[in-house]
């Protein structure tokens, strides 16, 4: 994965915690990861070291977003729980709405609708691009102020608010190079009924070659459902057989 944990780059007046709500994905190229590291822990020479619960926040949700992805429910549900100990541990309401956010991101990459709900206790805290962030994953678009949003999704939201149906190349998924923010786009998408057939096709083949186990299951999912319905069954009996493998490596005590 790609560094996925870090949509809001600067907080001046705030601890440099930069990784809690998903842009570019979590951790893949390693020069980035490191650099992206190095700004999240405030790890230069001319600064005093940051404080341990950021590291320890950091590898938490990094832990979190592999673990999920994959398909271990259970060792995803430790390091969040881990994550949420740490960043508690400051007395601070809006880093735990982020990690929330964090999480219903992820969550709604493999078409978990669940409407954020740990983050709406916390929503009072949360800035306003938290709050716009928020209303963009759970898919209140009417009225979102597209600026507000991580740069990848401003113009999936624009495109999406200025027509009524959605059209095969429109979307712009393809734009986004990120594999974990571009199967969040279209989980979103999908969520507001503005998904088309080609993206459908770009999300399946994006989790497939990240071998993320639990996206894949749900996009095939959707896939068969289409395949069925329009009785194409040469197509849903291919489908059935790629689900069928990948639920041959499936963690077993999930």
């Amino acid at each position: 994965m790609t560094l996925a944990l870090n949509w809001i780059a600067h907080w001046p007046s705030r601890a440099r915690l930069t990784f809690l709500v998903v842009t570019p994905a979590l951790a893949g190229i390693q020069a980035c990861t490191l650099a992206c590291a190095a700004v999240l822990l405030g790890a230069c020479a001319s600064k005093p070291p940051a404080p341990d619960w950021q590291a320890n926040a950091f590898a938490a949700l990094k832990g979190f977003s592999s673990a999920y992805l994959s398909g271990n429910t259970r060792l995803a549900d430790f390091e969040f729980a881990r994550a949420k100990s740490e960043l508690a541990s400051t007395g601070r309401a809006d880093l735990l709405a982020r990690a929330e956010l964090t999480r219903c991101a992820v969550r709604l990459a493999s078409l978990e609708f669940d409407d954020c709900t740990g983050y709406q206790p916390l929503a009072a805290d949360a800035l306003p691009e938290e709050q716009a962030y928020a209303a963009f994953l759970t898919g209140h678009w009417s009225g979102l102020d597209a600026a507000l949003l991580p740069v990848q999704y401003r113009a999936i939201v624009l495109k999406a608010t200025t027509r009524q149906a959605p059209d095969p190349g429109l979307n712009g998924l393809d734009a986004i190079k990120d594999p974990l923010a571009r199967l969040i786009a279209a989980g979103a998408l999908l969520q507001n009924s503005r998904l088309s057939a080609t993206d459908i096709a770009s999300a399946t083949d994006t989790a497939s070659s990240q071998g993320w186990r639990r996206p894949l299951l749900a996009w095939l999912g959707v896939q068969l459902k289409r395949s069925r319905d329009s009785d194409d069954r040469q197509s849903a009996t291919r489908i059935q057989r790629r689900i069928d493998l990948v639920l041959q490596g499936a963690p077993k005590n999930p």
